[in-house]
């Protein structure tokens, strides 16, 4: 099966197809994994957009999120029977985009994310990013994020945009939930400052009200 026929192949409308697109992503990742070419093109058109805008903020590059997106969906063509059920499968996807987006990185550019070691740090409240979430529209938010390192803002991205909660962001990254703890504290800190540098507010910021 090529990616060409995961997107342009014609779907016949009968009741195969309306079961298709009702079934829940493991149904499908089973179906997926006995051969089934539908299950394959319903997986693709329900999580293709997911995971090329999570590959274009960690590459930067429409070209290179396209590879990856096609990558990730080969792979799950050729390896849904290991799928075991530990994680929702749009973890499951997220995970191999980010394999395959670092070793992009790492091809293009020689760059490794960093390691945050401290342990723990609890989330400050009233964020200026929060409060610019509430009052303002969210493209200065997404420059914000675009300005952070790979590590942080890929931690942003899987919590703010794509509503992952700790775990399911440890899982994704492959690292501990405290890490990811860490990078969301230093990722928010930094972040503020850039967006209070954008809007020039002064410190301390004052609470949404």
């Amino acid at each position: 099966m090529t990616m060409a026929s995961i997107r342009a192949g014609s779907v016949p409308a009968n009741i195969r197809q309306v079961r298709a697109h009702a079934a829940t992503d493991e149904i499908i990742i089973e179906r997926i994994a006995a051969g089934d070419q539908l299950a394959m093109r319903t997986l693709f058109a329900r999580h293709r957009t997911l995971i090329y805008r999570f590959a274009m903020r960690l590459l930067r590059s429409e070209t290179a999120a396209e590879d990856v997106v096609s990558e990730v969906f080969l792979d799950v063509w050729r390896q849904a029977g290991r799928f075991q059920g530990r994680s929702t499968v749009s973890t499951w996807l997220l995970s191999i985009a980010r394999f395959k987006a670092i070793s992009a990185m790492r091809r293009r550019q020689n760059v490794e994310l960093d390691a945050d070691t401290i342990a723990n740090f609890p989330d400050p409240a009233d964020d200026p990013e929060m409060c610019l979430a509430q009052k303002r529209d969210a493209s200065l938010l997404r420059k914000g994020i675009a300005q952070l390192s790979p590590a942080h803002a890929e931690v942003l991205d899987l919590v703010y945009y794509h509503g992952k909660a700790i775990a399911e962001v440890a899982a994704t990254l492959g690292i501990p939930e405290p890490t990811v703890k860490t990078r969301m504290f230093y990722a928010r800190k930094k972040l503020a400052e850039i967006i209070q540098a954008e809007l020039s507010l002064p410190l301390p910021p004052r609470p949404c009200r």
